[in-house]
């Protein structure tokens, strides 16, 4: 590894630490909440299932029941309205999409053996009235078929560029970055998760993979 790319890894992670630390504390400090949720609607959509879709328009359920309000859960391409925990802290974040068995950028840059890199692009929209300013690569989980959840890794792919640390976001305002994680080959990957406040927000947005 090159002294720069040694630099350049070292800078990324104390940037790292130093955001999970400080979203910790504001964290302790703001949530009140007494709980937490995974949200897993995507902005916009009506919940509509198969059987009412087939209905012509204006019929009512054909057994007098009310019908069934459930969505079919948030997917690539989706976005999902989240708080942190300051009211005033929200985001529309949109799970653009997943490159798996993303390749390194550089030379130096490769899986473990036994893993694979898998890189995901998310866009940051900040739409409450305070600025986004965290690392999202301390916001986003994946999860295999069995629930196993992984973190980020700090690497650069040829997917294409990730986001910076910190990500500064005005309000009204996006951005968009892929962040890369480092699971086992043979991980059949479920699910990808972000919450704001570097995860440490008491609602987590879920997105359904494949």
């Amino acid at each position: 590894m090159s002294a720069s790319t040694r630099t350049t890894a070292v800078r990324r992670t104390a940037a790292l630490l130093v955001g999970a630390a400080l979203v910790t504390l504001s964290a302790t400090a703001c949530d009140s909440t007494g709980g937490s949720s995974v949200s897993t609607e995507a902005k916009g959509t009506a919940a509509v299932t198969g059987s009412e879709a087939a209905k012509p328009a204006g019929a009512g359920p054909a057994d007098g029941k009310p019908a069934d309000t459930a969505k079919a859960p948030a997917k690539a391409g989706d976005t999902i309205a989240l708080k942190g925990n300051d009211p005033a802290d929200t985001a529309d974040v949109t799970l653009v999409k997943v490159v798996d068995n993303a390749e390194g950028d550089n030379e130096f840059t490769h899986p473990a053996d036994g893993k694979r890199f898998v890189a995901v692009q998310f866009r940051i929209k900040a739409s409450g009235k305070k600025a986004y300013s965290d690392a999202p690569g301390n916001s986003a989980k994946l999860l295999d078929a069995e629930g196993q959840a992984f973190g980020t890794t700090i690497a650069d792919t040829k997917a294409g560029p990730s986001f910076q640390v910190p990500a500064n976001i005005a309000p009204g305002e996006s951005a968009l970055g892929f962040v890369t994680f480092e699971v086992p080959k043979d991980a059949k990957l479920d699910k990808a998760q972000f919450g704001l406040d570097s995860g440490f927000a008491p609602q987590t947005g879920q997105w359904k993979l494949g």
